[in-house]
């Protein structure tokens, strides 16, 4: 049993987290170290470092929705979403190479990002209010990481975690809510020409919208509602995949209706 003496603050546990992401060295899982265990706790922690990167000058250009699987959530005993904060610099080309060794542990899954056209700042959003202020959804493919050793990850550590985020990669062509169906579209993810992933819009808490309006709704309880321009990364279309760092490997996403979208690993 942990001793009470020895259990973590928000404030001593996001340091540790800023911490094995600059060195590159993961810790030891934060559940049962945080002096406040619960989601409140966790998402004390992502807040804490998320004024700390931004007091030293990183631009917040979104949020990224993660657990919208259902098995997922099953698997780490919860039954809602979490969410992250997407930073400019965490942005990278379609198809830009990034060295595998730049994360401690990737892994990619593919998802819809949504571009904010207006504030979503409303108590209770509804799907009508995510169709006006989307201006356009791009495919998107998300580079998760963990500071955590070996994902041994429960729901806390993934909240604390800035729900594990690491980079992203945005599609470079555009297309309207209603050029394409967001809820059937098929997904399918080749990593060097093989099939690794595949799923759909449903796979996304039945539809991406969902998960859309239920981080608008969180965003503005937390003090931090979408505004225009801001990113949203919807939540994964289909199972993620490991990047070997030894081997990197070009990953590529399509999406039907909406285009495709490429991350590039340079081996280590």
């Amino acid at each position: 049993m942990t001793d009470t003496a020895t259990l973590l603050n928000a404030d001593d546990a996001a340091a540790l987290l800023r911490a094995a992401a600059e060195s590159g060295q993961p810790i030891a899982p934060l559940r049962d170290r945080l002096a406040d265990a619960g989601p409140d706790g966790a998402y004390a922690v992502q807040e804490a470092n998320t004024r700390a990167w931004l007091a030293g000058g990183r631009r917040l250009a979104g949020r990224k929705i993660g657990l919208t699987s259902k098995a997922v959530q099953t698997q780490l005993g919860v039954d809602q979403p979490d969410f992250g904060m997407l930073f400019a610099d965490m942005a990278v080309g379609d198809g830009e190479p990034v060295a595998a060794n730049r994360l401690i542990q990737p892994k990619v899954e593919a998802e819809i990002a949504l571009v904010v056209g207006r504030d979503l700042t409303r108590e209770r959003h509804t799907y009508a209010d995510i169709i006006d202020a989307t201006d356009y959804a791009l495919p998107a493919i998300e580079i998760v990481d963990s500071r955590i050793a070996g994902w041994n990850i429960r729901f806390v550590d993934t909240v604390a975690d800035n729900a594990s985020s690491g980079l992203f990669v945005l599609g470079g062509r555009p297309r309207r809510l209603g050029d394409f169906d967001i809820a059937a579209c098929t997904m399918t993810m080749t990593r060097d020409g093989e099939t690794v992933s595949q799923g759909s819009g449903r796979a996304c808490l039945g539809n991406p919208l969902t998960a859309a309006v239920w981080l608008a709704d969180i965003m503005v309880r937390c003090g931090r509602p979408l505004l225009a321009g801001d990113i949203v990364l919807t939540g994964a279309l289909g199972p993620m995949v490991a990047v070997s760092a030894q081997d990197g490997g070009r990953f590529e996403a399509v999406i039907d209706g909406l285009g495709s979208v490429t991350a590039l690993f340079d081996p280590a």
